[in-house]
């Protein structure tokens, strides 16, 4: 008995978590950006 399809399984398994992970962190860091870039072009408009 071959433990082949398990092992690829949980690479994939692996693979899609990893994948899944990193594009909601480049999700949540392009929100942070655009929301610091708003609070800062507030912060210059009332400030002046």
């Amino acid at each position: 008995m071959t433990h082949l399809p398990f092992i690829a399984a949980s690479y994939g398994v692996t693979a899609v978590a990893v994948l899944v992970l990193t594009v909601q962190a480049v999700l949540r860091l392009r929100r942070a950006r655009t929301r610091l870039a708003q609070l800062e072009a507030l912060r210059k408009t009332s400030t002046r």
